[in-house]
């Protein structure tokens, strides 16, 4: 905002989003010495309550005052240069209309945390206070610390007293007036500092260092760190390369001392400065990576292009091992060339790391990486990298699409069909792949949906023409789509093969891939070593205390687990019911895989691959690379091991559990299933030699399998579009899901009755499921009921849906008997 526009006699407010989930913007009055500063995007500092201090975002610059209350001054304003762009802004509002949520609860998902600011309360000394004669014993001792510290935070405070209740003493000296509150605002965000080392000024001459040198010959420790210093700017370039210093880390590799380094700084030869530098490093290669495309994959491109000249979004279909990340390449480089950004997403932060590294060696620092297992800092860095111009490029997961791009010219949703890119807790409950879509619309950009098993929506879009549509049939190179063989769990129990859960067709196979030191992924999508306990006298079975679910067990760790809640307990000696000692595991997870393939194959190098091994943040990265890099022989793993990852010498696969994903209770569970099977196969045979897939199931004539086993995509389209247009599920409505939450069963029984009856009156019995039980009916103590709506999207006003919706939820919450309960809405459930 600049002085020429705004007057600075005149008042200005200021909307702000708060990251609360409260349904609007806040008015705030603009100081008169921000108004020359302010603008649209920026972060500002303001109170929020009575004790609360919070970072929020200027959405909207005005003069008119709220007339239901009095404006708050905004008290500190973070950025001259707005660090949210008015898309972002637009992507906020629309965020939160979509998905029904507030503003603010899209801002604090959106914004890294480094972004904002923390508050926390601090009391120091009054320095008008002269009444000491007020003071007791105790507030006299606390005094006396307090002139000692100058300030200190409410826990400093009660490690120093010695006491956890300290609210009486703090409560008595500020009525006393002998010590003042206040709010300790600081940025969280720190950039990265590295320290260096230099010759100070008068050292840079060639005569003059070897002087220096000569000089400190009774001084062997300090000699060597001036040689060592010239190892790495030689006398010959100290007049051009001094100045630029090297890092103090790179300094002391050596056997370099710590005090004759001080030493020489002290005596004014050596100075030690510090510079601000990347988090990311500069791993970049002398030499870019070249692609070159075979003919199928050239073919491909060159038909993506000629369909974004009539279509907004194209849906790349390329079967598993075709080269679609070659392809993303070509076209991300063109995109580039033409001085446009371009957002890359990916469903998973392994994928992500793998891919990553291909990348980087043909766009180098031209690329950012965005995603959760990034330090808030890192996060930032990338923000700012963006804002500043440094990234045109961006790979990240979901939440990259927050990121302050707008100049975009192309958006990429690689695996577009994947649940991962659905947000479920907190809200807002986006869709990335659908968010990315409106994002590259809303900015004129063309946006390429990727996928070997595209999701049915997206299929169906394309197959209307809606979207356009560009299939890739082959394998890059030399590569051939793997033999998937149906393995009859029911025969193999009968002639009493089984080792373990193992058949014995898989074992064999496995001895036979180790043999020929070849490498073999399995496949089960459960964590943990075993789902539950049993005791086989009274049958009693470990169950979490807070959910309605079994407690898995983990052999790691000794502990009975909630995936839910996150409850842990010990695992129990005995029965805790009839204290018999006949306590064995039902089922299996991941971890016991992984323990029973040590046990059969123990000369084998095995690593599992889930969510508890990949906690840390370069878990994923280590294990992808030690089974790249042909350090393990096995890696067994859960869905994450499905999506995308490329491996030159997996030549077997074997998957467990494929009843149990398509039989879930789920309108979508026979397209997760047949997507999972379909990725997790393609994993087995990517380059020369033909791969092998073993599905253990215990129907080997079900429909979904047999078309697995022949890869038929378009098959199992087509059977499944008209069972969902029979029934009226996606594509053809749009799907609503409504939890209703509370400690008493009967409490959020009745409100979902209530709730359900409302939107019959409107909506009717066809467009109105349940109330019923949720399929986990009990989780962190509270009783869930579902309500699903179907609304046709040709036939309806969606907007005017949601709009009645959200009018009948705050009725609910505006009834004396149902105003506790929660009501969490989920638009576009997966």
């Amino acid at each position: 905002m600049t002085e020429d526009i705004f007057s600075v006699e005149t008042t200005y407010f200021a909307d702000v989003i708060l990251p609360v989930p409260i349904p609007r913007m806040f008015t705030y009055r603009v100081p008169r010495h921000f108004v020359a500063d302010i603008k649209i995007g920026a972060r500002v500092i303001v109170q929020f309550g009575r004790n609360r201090v919070v970072t929020a975002v200027v959405g909207k610059i005005h003069t008119k005052p709220p007339e239901k209350y009095q404006a708050k001054y905004i008290l500190e304003l973070l950025d001259t240069d707005p660090l949210i762009t008015e898309a972002q802004l637009w992507l906020f509002e629309w965020i939160a209309e979509y998905y029904m949520c507030c503003i603010g609860e899209v801002m604090n998902v959106a914004v890294p945390s480094g972004l904002k600011v923390s508050s926390q309360s601090r009391m120091q000394l009054n320095p008008d206070f002269d009444h000491p004669e007020l003071l007791e014993e105790k507030e006299i001792e606390f005094i006396e610390i307090l002139k000692v510290h100058n300030s200190l935070t409410y826990d400093d405070a009660i490690k120093f007293i010695g006491e956890k209740n300290i609210n009486p003493l703090i409560k008595s000296l500020i009525s006393k007036h002998a010590i003042i509150m206040y709010e300790e605002v600081k940025e969280k965000y720190k950039p990265k500092v590295a320290k260096k080392i230099r010759l100070k000024r008068g050292y840079e001459g060639s005569e003059e260092v070897l002087n220096l040198i000569d000089s400190l010959t009774k001084s062997p420790k300090q000699q060597t760190i001036i040689l060592e210093y010239l190892r790495y700017v030689p006398i010959n370039e100290l007049a051009e390369k001094n100045n630029l210093g090297i890092d103090k880390s790179a300094l002391k590799q050596g056997e370099i001392s710590d005090s004759a380094l001080s030493t020489l700084i002290e005596k004014g030869i050596l100075e030690q400065f510090e510079v601000i530098v990347s988090r990311f490093g500069d791993d970049t290669p002398e030499e870019p990576l070249k692609i070159t495309l075979t003919d199928a994959q050239q073919a491909a491109s060159d038909d993506i292009i000629q369909n974004f000249a009539e279509k907004d979004i194209v849906l790349l279909h390329g079967i598993t091992g075709s080269g679609k990340t070659e392809i993303y390449i070509d076209l991300i480089q063109k995109v580039l060339d033409g001085g446009s950004q371009v957002l890359y997403l990916l469903p998973e932060i392994a994928l992500t790391t793998q891919i990553v590294v291909r990348l980087k060696r043909v766009f180098g620092d031209k690329m950012g990486v965005y995603h959760s297992k990034f330090s808030d800092n890192e996060r930032v860095e990338v923000w700012r990298g963006i804002v500043d111009g440094r990234y045109q490029f961006v790979v990240g997961v979901r939440s990259a699409i927050f990121l302050p791009m707008d100049n975009l010219g192309l958006v990429i949703i690689d695996e577009e069909h994947e649940t991962s890119y659905k947000q479920f807790d907190p809200a807002p409950r986006y869709h990335a792949r659908d968010v990315g879509i409106m994002l590259g619309l809303k900015q004129g950009a063309k946006i390429l949906l990727g996928s070997a098993t595209p999701s049915i929506e997206s299929y169906y879009q394309a197959k209307t023409g809606r979207y356009g549509l560009v299939t890739l049939n082959q394998r890059f190179g030399e590569a051939q789509l793997p033999d998937i063989q149906l393995v009859d769990l029911k025969a193999e129990r009968k002639a009493k093969n089984m080792k373990n859960d193992f058949s014995s067709i898989l074992f064999n196979q496995i001895h036979q891939n180790l043999q020929n030191k070849e490498q073999t992924i399995i496949f089960q999508n459960r964590r943990g070593y075993s789902p539950y306990l049993n005791c086989q006298e009274c049958s009693w079975v470990s169950e979490c205390q807070q959910c309605a679910v079994s407690l898995t067990f983990h052999l790691q760790s000794k502990e009975l687990r909630c995936h839910y809640c996150g409850h842990k307990e010990e695992v129990p000696k005995v029965c805790p019911v009839c204290g018999s000692g006949k306590i064995r595991t039902i089922g299996f997870g991941t971890e016991k895989l992984e323990d029973d393939l040590k046990i059969m194959f123990p000369t084998a190098r095995t690593q599992r691959m889930d969510l508890d091994t990949t906690r840390t943040k370069n878990a994923y990265q280590n294990i992808i690379s030690e089974f790249e890099q042909g350090g393990t022989d096995i890696l067994v793993g859960t869905q994450m091991i499905s999506k995308g990852l490329d491996f030159d010498q997996v030549s077997l696969v074997g998957i467990f559990d494929a009843d149990r994903m398509i039989h879930f209770p789920d309108f979508r569970a026979s397209e997760r299933a047949f997507q999972m099977l379909t990725q997790v196969s393609g994993r087995a045979g990517r380059r020369a030699k033909k791969g092998l897939v073993m599905i253990q199931t215990n129907n080997t004539q079900q429909s979904l399998l047999q078309k697995v086993v022949t890869n038929d995509y378009i098959g199992y389209y087509n059977d499944e579009i008209l069972e969902r247009e029979g029934y009226m599920y996606p594509p053809f409505a749009r799907i609503i899901s409504i939890t209703i939450k509370h400690e008493e069963e009967e409490k959020a029984e009745k409100a979902a009755h209530w709730l359900a009856n409302k939107l019959l009156e409107k909506l009717g019995k066809a467009r109105v499921l349940g109330p019923e039980k949720a399929l986990i009916e009990r989780i962190r103590n509270k009783f869930l009921f579902d309500i699903l709506i179907k609304l046709e999207k040709d036939k309806l006003n969606i907007k005017a849906a949601k709009s009645f919706l959200r009018e009948k939820i705050d009725e609910l919450h505006q009834t004396k008997e149902h105003k506790d309960v929660d009501v969490v809405v989920d638009v576009d459930a997966v």
